[in-house]
C-alpha cells in the first residue's frame, strides 16, 4: 500500500477513536478541511460512506466499523514491513497503541514505559483510558494491540495473557452513617436485600459479584449500575449505597479515606490483572518487545 493510503487509514483511524474532526486533525497535525477532504476520497475509493455526520455530531457507519479492523492490520502490517525493509540497526522503531483504564495507567503502566521507553525509545506509544470492561473487547475488534485488564474466568482462544499483580475484590461503604446504608457488613441475606448496591455494569467484577449473591440466595437492592470503578468509589463516598472494586482502584482512590472495606465473608474470588493481546500480534516484534517487559 502507498505511503499516502497509509497516512488516510490512520487519518480515518483518529477519526474513527475520537469521533470529533477538531480532535483527529490536532492528532494528525493537519488542517480540519484537509482531514475532511481526506476522509471524504477514501469514502470514495472503498465505495461507502465511513462516517454518518451533521453540524454536530460524527458517527461510525456499519461500513466505518467494519473498516476499522482492516485500518488497524494494515497500518500494523505496514510498520512491520518498513521496519524489516529500512532498518537495519539494533533499535525498534514504530507505533502501539494500548488501552487501560485511569487507575490501571498509573498503578502499573506508568513503570512498565518507563522501562520500556529506556530500552526502545524510538517506538511512540499510543495510549487510551477508559472503562476496563470493555478493555479485551478492544483487543478482539482490532481498536488495540496490548491492553492491561482482569483476567475472565473463560478467556477467548485468540487471546494471550501475561499476569502482572493480583487484586482482591472488596465491598465498600460510607465512612460516615447515612440512611439504609450500614457502615458494617450486613449480618444475614433480609438485611443485605435492603441494603442500596453501586455495581460495574458488566465485566469480571460484576459476574463474581453476581455468582456471589447467588450462592448467598440474595436478591441485591440495586440503587445504580455504572461504567468504571472509580465512579463506583465516588458514588459509595457520597453514601448511596455499598459497591465492590478491586482494592487497587480502592488504594489509588483520593476518596480512600471517605470509604471503608466491609469484613464480608466468604470472600469474592480475587482479580488477576494482567496484560492481553492476541496471540497472533505477539509476532510483531514491537508488541513483542513490550510483552518481554513482564
Amino acid at each position: 500500500m502507498a505511503f499516502m493510503n497509509t497516512k488516510a487509514l490512520k487519518q480515518f483511524l483518529a477519526l474513527a477513536e475520537t469521533l470529533h474532526f477538531g480532535r483527529a486533525s490536532d492528532e494528525c497535525n493537519i488542517s480540519v478541511s484537509a482531514l475532511s477532504r481526506n476522509i471524504r476520497h477514501l469514502e470514495e475509493e472503498v465505495g461507502v460512506d465511513l462516517f454518518s455526520r451533521d453540524n454536530r455530531t460524527v458517527e461510525l457507519t456499519r461500513e466505518g466499523q467494519r473498516f476499522v479492523k482492516y485500518a488497524r492490520e494494515t497500518t500494523s502490517q505496514w510498520n512491520l514491513i518498513r521496519h524489516e525493509l529500512t532498518d537495519h540497526s539494533d533499535q525498534l522503531s514504530g507505533e502501539i497503541s494500548i488501552y487501560c483504564s485511569v487507575t490501571a495507567s498509573y498503578s502499573f503502566l506508568f513503570e512498565l514505559l518507563n522501562r520500556f521507553r529506556q530500552v526502545h525509545p524510538h517506538i511512540e506509544i499510543k495510549l487510551h483510558t477508559g472503562d476496563p470492561d470493555k478493555a479485551i473487547t478492544r483487543i478482539l475488534d482490532g481498536n488495540e494491540e496490548i491492553t492491561i485488564a482482569a483476567r475472565p474466568s473463560s478467556m477467548h482462544k485468540g487471546l494471550a495473557f501475561a499476569p502482572i499483580t493480583k487484586s482482591p475484590l472488596v465491598f465498600i461503604a460510607p465512612v460516615e452513617q447515612q440512611p439504609n446504608v450500614p457502615t458494617t457488613s450486613p449480618a444475614s441475606a433480609s438485611d443485605w436485600e435492603r441494603v442500596p448496591m453501586i455495581l460495574s455494569e458488566g465485566g469480571v467484577s460484576r459476574i463474581r459479584v453476581d455468582d456471589w449473591l447467588s450462592e448467598q440466595n440474595i436478591t441485591p437492592n440495586i440503587y445504580a449500575q455504572v461504567a468504571g470503578n472509580e465512579a463506583i468509589v465516588s458514588m459509595v463516598s457520597l453514601g448511596f449505597g455499598i459497591g465492590v472494586v478491586p482494592k487497587i482502584v480502592l488504594d489509588n482512590s483520593p476518596l480512600m479515606d471517605r470509604v471503608k472495606i466491609l469484613d464480608v465473608q466468604p470472600e469474592l474470588e480475587p482479580y488477576d490483572i494482567g496484560l492481553f493481546t492476541l496471540k497472533k500480534s505477539l509476532k510483531n516484534p514491537l508488541v513483542e518487545a513490550f510483552w518481554a517487559l513482564v
